[in-house]
């Protein structure tokens, strides 16, 4: 019953598990394990546990950093210890992710195979230490993503959940190693935005359809929200992970998602939204930002007409006779004044809460059809 409560209030969905609060917690190597995040299951919806060392060159590694005074998980049997892990998670309502540092495609799929469906396997794309980098993960990854693939691919062979740890502004172009990502079969994009901001999440966001966790200070809820109204699906903390900073930023999302009807709404599109936000545009009949979005995904006018009026078929945004344009497929969002939304929203017996409801049916459809049934340009 409380699974289908959260759904309904964020409709997120991770390894097939509802996610109850669209709150994570990030690895932080030698702190974050299940004897960290029980203590603060009740405000997260995931977790990131690790980094953990899966095959010899990268354990060897882990005790280099650990004889240094860096904290690491060291340990003989990875799939023992990270069996364990899982199970200790395992009555929890929090979805379990394992962040992994191997050094091979062999590795990752050996550790996927023997543990299974249980966890999220997030290759670990991330960590700058040296160890890690000489045996050829962590950073590394960002500058050879033909191998990055090799691993996606290797643990996609397992029929598991991917997500990937990257590392904004260090490949030479995020966008293309996202696209790259996603078209190797990923699931999950968990980006440490460095000094990027918002921005960077957005231009992710209009690039590829992955499931998208922005890390990286974000400990306000205004933080978040920014993060959430650029593309984000969730964010994660670590050094911040702390059970009242937590617990404040899940009272408020969940607030907010109760009152607006959907907690990542994007900004509007002329208000420098991501391209969710197509879901408020109007008819292309004037000068402004649609054009040249609609040009930049290559989708002309008339295709923009009829994906929209298509998709609102047979729902409650089909018609709007009072509106400019005669539905709701082209009205703004909720946030925005204007009477005759007001007025046709009332009519049809809606609340604001549903209204933006079927506007994120509608982005999602549109999404949909942009990534995967409109042909692509690979070249990004």
């Amino acid at each position: 019953m409380a699974s289908m409560q959260y759904y309904d209030r964020f409709g997120l969905l991770l390894n097939n598990q509802v996610v109850k609060t669209p709150i994570a917690i990030a690895s932080m190597a030698g702190i974050v394990d299940a004897a960290y995040v029980l203590p603060r299951a009740a405000h997260i919806g995931a977790a990131f546990l690790g980094g953990y060392s899966i095959d010899e060159p990268t354990m060897e590694a882990s005790r280099k950093m650990s004889e240094i005074g860096r904290r690491e998980f060291t340990y003989e049997d990875p799939v023992e210890e990270l069996s364990s892990q899982v199970a200790l998670l395992s009555k929890t309502d929090v979805v379990t992710g394992l962040n992994l540092r191997g050094s091979s495609p062999e590795a990752f799929s050996a550790i996927a195979a023997q543990i299974g469906d249980a966890a999220v396997y997030e290759i670990d794309a991330h960590c700058r230490q040296e160890p890690m980098i000489a045996a050829g993960c962590g950073e590394v990854l960002l500058h050879h993503p033909n191998r990055l693939r090799e691993y996606i691919q290797a643990l996609k062979g397992e029929d598991v959940c991917v997500s990937v740890k990257i590392r904004a502004g260090v490949s030479p172009d995020d966008l293309r190693l996202a696209r790259a990502i996603w078209k190797a079969g990923a699931d999950i994009l968990h980006i440490d935005l460095m000094d990027t901001g918002y921005q960077k999440v957005r231009q992710i966001r209009n690039t590829c359809p992955l499931v998208i966790i922005a890390n990286n200070s974000i400990n306000t809820f205004e933080r978040m929200k920014e993060m959430y109204s650029h593309g984000a699906d969730l964010v994660s903390l670590a050094r911040h992970s702390d059970d009242r900073t937590l617990a404040g930023l899940d009272a408020a999302i969940s607030r907010y998602a109760d009152e607006q009807g959907w907690y990542n709404s994007p900004k509007q599109l002329c208000r420098g939204g991501d391209i969710r936000a197509l879901t408020f545009c109007c008819m292309p009949v004037k000068s402004c930002p649609l054009i040249p979005t609609l040009d930049r995904i290559g989708m002309e006018k008339e295709e923009y007409l009829s994906l929209k009026q298509e998709a609102v078929k047979g729902t409650p945004l089909e018609s709007g006779p009072q509106t400019c344009f005669g539905s709701l497929a082209w009205c703004c969002k909720s946030s925005s004044p204007c009477m005759f939304r007001e007025m046709t929203i009332l009519q049809q017996g809606l609340t604001n809460r549903e209204y933006m409801q079927q506007k994120h049916q509608l982005s999602e459809k549109i999404m949909q059809y942009i990534f995967e049934e409109k042909p692509q340009d690979d070249t990004c």
